[in-house]
């Protein structure tokens, strides 16, 4: 083979290599910008389960709220990592691009933690659930506060009590009477001796409807997270490629 053969053919190979990381670069640069959009997401499905959480019940364990708290910080690194690797793959910088590879891998574990402990503490939401609405019910007379959570939880969720009406037998003076949140029509004094009236109030407990809301969520907390840490993956595998690139003193712009 020629010598002008030979020179030709690495030259065809060279730009062959430096196309495929220029790709590769692009690629990164718009992952980053779908992982940009997807720690928006995180944010806003983080705020949105801990504000079910806040306006449903007062969670007096902490492992209630934990998970969605995780999610929004997680969410703010996510957005300014990627922010970070969007810099780096556009300058071409191999340190930038390495860092954000080491970020997006710590993140891609939490998010993986953020998924265990979320199934897991599914497993511990009748227990938590049950006891809190005993609290609130055994409580209600007790406190504004407590009042106008129990009311606003059976008005959203429209139910009653902790499994049926009848749960407020002994905490209402007549033993027949439940809070108007209670009504499906709510006015002033629309609970009294209306107990079991199913025309007037509803008759399903709250617990087996709030179960059923905070494991909707968890579900949802669970799946967006590990969705997310399989595109990070991705991200990190295009990531290594360009700082392989970087290193190999390809020139990609």
């Amino acid at each position: 083979m020629h010598l002008w053969q030979k020179q030709e053919l690495g030259s065809t190979d060279n730009m062959a290599v430096e196309g495929g990381v220029k790709c590769v670069k692009f690629l990164l640069f718009f992952f980053n910008f779908i992982f940009w959009l997807c720690g928006l997401a995180v944010i806003v499905v983080g705020i949105l389960v801990q504000l079910t959480i806040n306006n449903t019940i007062v969670m007096k364990n902490a492992s209630g709220s934990a998970a969605p708290i995780v999610l929004i910080v997680v969410g703010f690194v996510i957005f300014f990592v990627s922010f970070f690797g969007c810099c780096g793959a556009w300058k071409e910088n191999h340190c930038m691009v390495t860092m954000f590879a080491v970020f997006l891998s710590i993140i891609v574990l939490a998010e993986i933690g953020i998924a265990i402990a979320g199934y897991v503490f599914r497993g511990k939401l009748n227990g938590i659930v049950n006891d809190q609405l005993k609290d609130l019910i055994s409580k209600y007379n007790s406190s504004k506060e407590i009042q106008e959570t129990m009311n606003s939880l059976q008005k959203n969720l429209k139910c009653c009590g902790l499994n049926s009406s009848s749960d407020w037998k002994m905490y209402q003076q007549d033993g027949k009477s439940v809070p108007d949140s209670c009504c499906k029509n709510q006015t002033t004094g629309c609970g009294k001796g209306n107990m079991l009236d199913g025309n007037k109030v509803y008759q399903e407990g709250c617990q087996p409807t709030l179960e059923t809301l905070l494991e909707t969520n968890m579900k949802w907390v669970i799946v967006g997270a590990l969705v997310i840490a399989v595109i990070q993956i991705m991200g990190i595998v295009f990531a290594c490629m360009l700082m392989k690139g970087i290193r190999s003193g390809y020139e990609v712009m």
